[in-house]
């Protein structure tokens, strides 16, 4: 493989998306990627469907959408860790990686001697990045966690959504696990981090990711203005508590967003919309005074909006300069020139459903271009390969590994 990270080797030991999306990261990124699973029932996303592949016959495959979506780029072996065998062979793959993800319970792995502190007896430049709920210190370290319960717990949720007197109004999560991938996006810095600061000092490290932690992070301006005012913020739907305008406005047959992040911005909308008057008023002449009259601009703005088809502004706008955009379906997103110019969908071999359709990597290299060579994997897949080429173990060791139940 090639790629920035194609010099590193991963053991991917994690399930379902915050690790999976951080080992699928390192792959984008050239890294060797062997995933490990359990026997017959493998990553607990496997079983997160329907929808399941179809084949190119158009026949329901049992090969879960979910499980796709964080896993290419990986080889999959099927290793029972619980049995003292399995743990054998994870210590044997271990010896010889640079990175592993692991998303256990707090001291889970440990209790079966594949602990950061055991695999750096025998790996001792290892980079052990470990991914929970909670982290690994803290009254809740052992606490299970889930992307809803960050979401909730961290805040994120009481800022999303509706207002609360409005219709449908509350706290809402948002359409996409986006805390699991946010702590996966984290981890994937923080082992990118680590092999640069290996790589001049020679010491490995272990790394410690939370969902909580990663969702509070999240609040960025959000928990300033907290700090900066002893208020917590609240939903505003789709309007934005430091800009206006900067939110969505119903349109003759739709909706569009308006982002005016300035007032030279806002003065251009306002000649292009032909309402240059509200420019000139006191009460709307800043951003400050358009937040402090949120309520006005808004409905005044409205008026304006629904009087052309969304297809107008985008056309209008886009003239003016005046940053806007249409509501895509998903289906819209993966019709929009830009999404495919910019290579977000791609499509690779699969083996059980002939070929895959995927999203892409949003990072771009001109030295380094990443290369997509190997689909999400079927359950243990990879397992024959892994044994016989990385561990080198013989036929007769490798039956004997299928008939106790250990791969």
């Amino acid at each position: 493989m090639s790629g920035p990270l194609s010099h590193i080797k991963v053991l991917d030991l994690s399930r379902v998306l915050a690790g999976p999306w951080a080992a699928q990261n390192l792959a984008d990124l050239g890294a060797q990627v062997i995933k490990v699973e359990r026997p017959v029932k493998g990553d607990d996303s496997r079983a997160f469907a329907p929808p399941f592949l179809n084949d190119q016959d158009g026949n329901v495959t049992k090969e879960s959408a979910y499980y796709c979506a964080a896993n290419r780029g990986k080889k999959s072996i099927t290793i029972n860790i619980s049995s003292p065998e399995g743990q054998d062979l994870v210590r044997e793959l271990a010896k010889d990686v640079d990175v592993i993800v692991e998303n256990y319970k707090v001291g889970d792995l440990a209790r079966y001697g594949l602990g950061y502190e055991d695999i750096k007896k025998i790996n001792p430049g290892i980079i052990y990045c470990s991914v929970t709920g909670f982290g690994q210190t803290g009254p809740f370290k052992e606490r299970p966690g889930y992307d809803f319960m960050a979401q909730g717990m961290g805040g994120l949720m009481s800022i999303t959504g509706e207002r609360i007197d409005l219709p449908g109004g509350g706290p809402q999560r948002v359409g996409v696990p986006i805390i699991d991938m946010t702590t996966g996006m984290y981890a994937t810095v923080a082992i990118c981090a680590a092999i640069a600061h290996r790589a001049v000092t020679g010491q490995g490290q272990w790394i410690d990711v939370a969902l909580l932690d990663s969702c509070v992070a999240l609040l960025s301006n959000q928990a300033m203005n907290y700090f900066s005012t002893g208020k917590s913020p609240e939903a505003l739907g789709n309007a934005h508590p430091n800009i206006v305008p900067y939110q969505s406005f119903k349109t003759a047959d739709g909706a569009i967003i308006l982002a005016c992040g300035n007032d030279n911005l806002f003065n251009k909308f306002c000649e292009v919309a032909q309402c240059q008057a509200l420019a000139k008023d006191p009460k709307f002449s800043t951003n400050g005074e358009r937040v402090n009259n949120r309520a006005e601009i808004t409905q005044l703005l409205g008026a304006i909006f629904i009087q052309k088809t969304t297809k107008e502004w985008v056309q209008l706008l886009d003239d003016a300069g005046v940053a806007n955009g249409p509501i895509n379906s998903i289906a819209e997103v993966f019709e929009e020139p830009q999404v495919q110019a910019r290579g977000m969908q791609i499509e690779l071999p699969h083996a059980a459903a002939g070929r895959v359709t995927l999203v892409g990597s949003p990072m771009k290299f001109s030295a380094t271009p990443i290369t997509y060579e190997i689909p999400p994997p079927a359950l243990g897949q990879h397992t024959q390969e892994i044994l016989e080429k990385v561990l080198h173990k013989t036929e007769e060791q490798i039956a004997q590994l299928h008939s106790s139940g250990t791969v």
